[in-house]
């Protein structure tokens, strides 16, 4: 019986140890994680300078058509083909890739065969 009563006492005694031992540990919560709730979808806001028609001086092509042509491994006819769509459109779309919805003349000028002129 003695032997029962020593082992509940050591099983209680390391109930305590290990209630302390996290007792100390704890932390306190941290944040609780908001419910994100849908809104209406929106486009990211960009500058419309130089990406809205017009919006651009003639002398300012060339920069942007670097810009837009920077990540092709055409960069010749690219360069040649952006500067003739600003002169005409006075836009470049942001970025080096899509976004044309930004300068619509720059997006509807197509070749004879009815593909996109400008890059």
């Amino acid at each position: 019986m003695s032997r029962r009563r020593a082992f509940l006492v050591l099983c209680m005694v390391i109930a305590i140890i290990v209630k302390e031992t996290q007792a100390g540990h704890s932390t306190s919560p941290g944040p609780v994680a908001q419910p994100i709730v849908p809104g209406p979808a929106t486009q990211p806001s960009l500058p419309k300078y130089g990406f809205t028609q017009g919006s651009l001086q003639p002398q300012e092509c060339s920069g942007r058509c670097r810009a837009r042509c920077s990540a092709t491994a055409y960069k010749k006819p690219c360069l040649f083909f952006c500067q003739k769509c600003c002169a005409k459109c006075l836009c470049v779309p942001p970025g080096t890739y899509g976004n044309k919805q930004f300068c619509p003349c720059y997006n509807n000028w197509k070749t004879k065969r009815g593909g996109p002129k400008c890059p």
